[in-house]
């Protein structure tokens, strides 16, 4: 007999993964996206990109220019919870057990339990709109290259003033 069941469970991403965002979350576009898993504090990368790329606090999340091998793409970018959710058999059992012998319940609170995950997730597009991490689009290989690059800065960056001077380098 097991302890706990689960119901949904939140992906385990080791480094990142490309999917399509949509079936990742279902707020997200009919595009693929570049997902990593965000162990930092919630707008973390909010101050990172508008760091990095000195937005001044305006359209931070979406359609940031960027430069890859001397094209212009547009990177937006989404953050996202993702919960397991599941189901404790010995809460419900030790509950059933007072409530057949006509006492009341004392574990309600501990029949389900919830854990969520946050997740970064970027997408790239070009000038004409096309999703740049689409297997088919000629630079893809290029694009998770410095999106791998862009994800290693800000996991290893702790004071986004590092931003500013790496870019005036």
């Amino acid at each position: 007999m097991f302890s706990c069941i689960p119901i949904r469970l939140a992906p385990n991403i080791e480094k990142d993964k490309l999917v399509k965002a949509k079936k990742f979350k279902r707020d997200l576009p009919r595009k693929y996206g570049f997902v990593f898993e965000d162990p930092k504090d919630s707008d973390e990368f909010y101050k990172f990109i508008n760091a990095k790329y000195d937005l001044g606090f305006i359209n931070v999340e979406s359609n940031i220019p960027v430069s890859i091998d001397n094209n212009t793409y547009f990177l937006s970018f989404y953050e996202r919870e993702r919960v397991s959710k599941t189901i404790n058999l010995i809460p419900i059992a030790i509950d059933a057990g007072l409530k057949s012998k006509g006492n009341s319940t004392i574990l309600e609170d501990a029949h389900t339990s919830r854990t969520g995950h946050w997740y970064l997730i970027l997408i790239v597009t070009d000038n004409s709109l096309k999703d740049c991490l689409n297997p088919n689009y000629p630079n893809q290989n290029k694009i998770i290259e410095y999106l791998r690059d862009l994800k290693k800065e800000y996991l290893t960056t702790h004071n986004y003033i590092e931003t500013v001077l790496k870019r005036n380098d």
